[in-house]
């Protein structure tokens, strides 16, 4: 008897060289090695299939039952799950969002890769969204990649969608670059491709739907596996438990039926359940007292599956694309050891042979595929290079540079890091160094900028210092109505803080809103004292010159305190007088402390004439109180003298400040002498 020879090495899984899932990383590629089919259990199979049908044939004619045998599809490890989708290379669609250095991460190398993604797909003959060739307009390739992204199942057509993503990035770049050189340099740096935007727009919209076919799929997988297990207990039941009078031939067709449209399940599963399942399936043949009718039918049907298979495979031959080709030879192989077993033994044998031969014949033209990726390689080599030799020119400017300088360089890197990593694989013996290269130049690019900013950031925090003190005098000058001193004060606190440079961003609003708010609220307070009518102002004046001449004409005949005492109120109580005329005021004072010094009284003991005993205590706090707020006053005084660079008496601007300050040094040694009285009893 003659069995199935093993399958050439040729059966081997390889990756297409389009795919990106291998650009990232250098160390990863390398070219597939033979993986052959194992055919020595096919070989086994066979065997034990051809005693189940000596065993088929005695049950049918003598009713009994010699050995057990395992079906064929028991023993042959199974390369991906049942009624898996058609295999496709997965290309992730990736869009920094910041300059980082790559990670050096091991990836899968081709043969596992490619063994990954053939178990996870399924082939389709007909689908309509294979792109056969290029697209010439980007507005055609544009609504492809639109009607792609609107599908519902459009996770699944990643490859097509990914291979017109890259025709429409390279035509969005060469009419940009034909676009440019007809604008001037101006329009050249705001130039955007028209279709840049909704291309953005497409690819977030498939990314999103890739990731929810995904998320999908593990759900479908999970409700599969249970389906699945659902299905072996009701074939175990078949032949275990089942009711007199039940049609077999139906029950065991819908079963299987039911396992072929399962759906795929997931790696770790698949094996297991799959073993689980032929063995009872076998269990279920062997208890069977089939006739010859249904043997016959059974064999018929799984012919007629061999013979699609063989006539599809032949087409593949002639399949432009060698890597789709191979993949699909793959899934053929898969459909053959799961769903084309048993077959009558006459025809076994030579189906084998036939789609063997076929299959040697499309693995001959991996040389063609090895012969694209080394010239593919080659390319994506020199186009690196160029890009580590942009990103150095950008790294290491000829002349000092500035913040608007980094911020455009930033977006340059980015896109020529974006560029770098969708490029595929280098040659194995340059693919350390070229990465080795990529990585130091972004390490460099990212020291220069990080060593710019920190530099900002301190000369940031200087200035930040400088306006908070600037804000910090005019908040305790704002609410001050000596418009002589501090309207010149507030005008040069403006004039500083022009002059101060840039703060941190996160402080600017908030510093800028403060300063201003003080600024603001001290000159509404000037505008709105000055509106008050010249009229009242000179009565105001005429009032304290009666009062002025009264004191001057006062003695220190008995009863003048009390006069003294009730002019000082009177004169209080009037209110603003023209500033020209402002000198009165210092008159006034002047001339009241020296008819206090003929009465021999201080000026804060008008009011506390006739004390009680109790109440000393009382009036010497109060003078402490009094001697504090005039410190207080004297030192404010003294610091907003410091923000003029002329603050000598002779200064005009500062005349009146020296006066109040005069004079408040003089009621200052006038309190502390009263304190001192109060204090010692005398």
């Amino acid at each position: 008897m003659t069995t199935e020879n093993n399958i050439s090495d040729n059966e081997e899984k390889v990756l297409n060289p389009d795919s990106e899932n291998m650009a990232n990383s250098p160390e990863n590629f390398q070219k597939p090695e033979s993986s052959e089919i194992n055919t020595e259990e096919l070989e086994k199979n066979d065997d034990l299939n051809n005693s189940e049908n000596l065993l088929e044939t005695a049950v049918l004619e003598e009713h009994e039952i010699n050995s057990e045998t395992n079906s064929p599809e028991q023993s042959l490890p199974p390369h991906a799950e049942l009624s898996q989708t058609m295999p496709s290379l997965n290309e992730n669609i990736a869009e920094p969002e910041e300059i980082k250095e790559p990670e050096e991460t091991e990836k899968p190398t081709i043969e596992e890769e490619k063994s990954e993604e053939f178990s996870d797909s399924k082939f389709e003959v007909d689908n309509d969204v294979i792109v056969e060739q290029k697209l010439n307009s980007s507005a055609e390739i544009l609504a492809k990649l639109e009607k792609i992204a609107n599908l519902q199942d459009s996770g699944v057509h990643f490859k097509e969608f990914n291979e017109l993503k890259d025709q429409m990035q390279t035509l969005i770049q060469s009419e940009s670059a034909a676009s440019k050189n007809k604008l001037s340099e101006d329009e050249t740096s705001h130039y955007v491709h028209p279709y840049t935007s909704k291309l953005n727009v497409v690819l977030h919209m498939f990314r999103e739907k890739q990731d929810a076919y995904h998320k999908d799929l593990e759900v479908k997988q999970e409700e599969n596996l249970k389906n699945r297990q659902a299905i072996i207990d009701r074939l175990k039941n078949l032949y275990t438990n089942s009711e007199a009078g039940t049609n077999l031939f139906k029950a065991i067709r819908e079963i299987k039926e039911d396992w072929s449209n399962a759906g795929q399940v997931a790696k770790n599963e698949f094996k297991l359940l799959n073993n689980n399942y032929f063995f009872h399936l076998n269990q279920f043949y062997e208890m069977l007292d089939m006739n010859k009718e249904f043997l016959g039918q059974e064999h018929a049907h799984n012919l007629e599956k061999r013979q699609h298979i063989i006539l599809r495979s032949k087409e593949l031959i002639d399949e432009p694309s060698v890597q789709k080709a191979l993949n699909e030879l793959q899934y053929l192989h898969k459909l053959w050891k799961e769903e084309s077993e048993p077959v009558a033994e006459e025809f076994r044998e030579s189906t084998w042979l036939e789609f063997k031969e076929i299959s040697n014949k499309i693995h001959d033209r991996k040389a063609e595929l090895f012969t694209k990726i080394d010239a593919e390689q080659a390319e994506n080599l020199t186009k690196k290079n160029d890009i580590i030799s942009k990103m150095k020119a950008i790294a290491s400017p000829e002349k000092e540079v500035n913040h608007s300088y980094w911020q455009q360089s930033i977006k340059k890197i980015e896109d020529l890091r974006t560029e770098f990593l969708k490029l595929g694989s280098v040659p194995k013996k340059m693919s350390n160094k070229n990465w080795a290269d990529f990585k130091e130049v972004l390490r460099q690019f990212n020291s220069k900028k990080n060593d710019f900013y920190k530099g900002l950031k301190n000369t940031q925090q200087e200035n930040l210092d400088k306006k908070l003190n600037l804000i910090q005098t005019a908040s305790d000058n704002m609410n001050s109505e000596e418009w002589e001193t501090v309207v010149p004060l507030f005008k040069n606190l403006q004039e500083e803080w022009k002059k101060i440079g840039h703060v941190p961003r996160s402080q600017a609003d908030k510093v800028w809103t403060d300063f201003r708010a003080a600024c603001n609220t001290f000159f509404n307070n000037f505008r709105e004292k000055n509106n008050v009518s010249e009229d009242n102002w000179k009565e105001n004046l005429k009032q304290k010159n009666e009062i002025l001449s009264e004191l001057k004409n006062i003695t220190d005949e008995e009863g003048s305190i009390e006069k003294i005492e009730e002019l000082k109120n009177g004169w209080n109580k009037i209110g603003k007088v023209p500033r020209e005329n402002l000198s009165i005021n210092t008159e006034f004072n002047k001339t009241l402390r020296e008819k206090l010094k003929l009465n021999k009284i201080n000026e804060f003991d008008l009011k506390e004439e006739g004390l009680s005993e109790a109440q000393l205590s009382d009036k010497a706090r109060k003078i402490k109180n009094q001697i504090s707020d005039l410190e207080t006053e004297v030192v404010k005084l003294g610091n907003n003298l410091g923000f003029f660079a002329d603050s000598s008496r002779n200064n005009p601007l500062l005349k009146e400040t020296y006066v109040k300050i005069d004079d408040k040094q003089a009621q200052l040694e006038s309190l502390k002498v009263t304190l001192h009285q109060i204090i010692s009893g005398e």
